[in-house]
């Protein structure tokens, strides 16, 4: 848990992620997210494994009404981690994963434009450009573009 914590509390992971995502990140957050995560079935949060220890979180959140075969995927991996290929082949994992646990026919990612080193992880993984959504995203006191990717079955 003291990997998760140290790696989740920085704010070079938060700009990057949704405002649920909390920060600072603190041993009690992270003990509600293994918690959840623990209960669900099947699951659909994981931790990613890195040098024995927590390095990040990847999930995958399958919708609802009409987008019932359509599921997000979303991850954060730890700064000392970066380039090294292991978001790449976290998001390679849950695609198989996500295809042979749930009834999808689809998955979508949403990057926020100013991070272009998490498009690279989704285009290396498999993922494809769908569309850039013009000022879509609200975060840390900015209104920013998003880009969605997507890979089907």
């Amino acid at each position: 848990m003291e990997d998760l914590v140290r790696h989740a509390d920085d704010r070079a992971i938060w700009i990057n992620l949704r405002d649920l995502f909390p920060h600072p990140y603190t041993e009690a957050d992270a003990q509600q997210w293994i918690r959840t995560a623990g209960a669900e079935r099947p699951t659909r949060n994981f931790a990613i494994e890195v040098d024995g220890g927590a390095g990040g979180g990847i999930g995958v959140h399958p919708m609802a009404d009409v987008h019932r075969r359509t599921a997000e995927v979303g991850y954060w991996l730890g700064r000392a981690f970066w380039n090294r290929g292991i978001a790449t082949e976290a998001l390679g994992a849950l695609a198989e994963y996500a295809f042979s646990t749930f009834d999808l026919a689809r998955l979508e990612a949403v990057v926020y434009e100013w991070n272009p080193a998490s498009a690279r992880v989704l285009e290396k993984a498999g993922f494809e450009f769908e569309a850039r959504l013009r000022r879509a995203v609200t975060k840390d006191g900015r209104t920013i573009d998003a880009l969605l990717y997507s890979m089907v079955r």
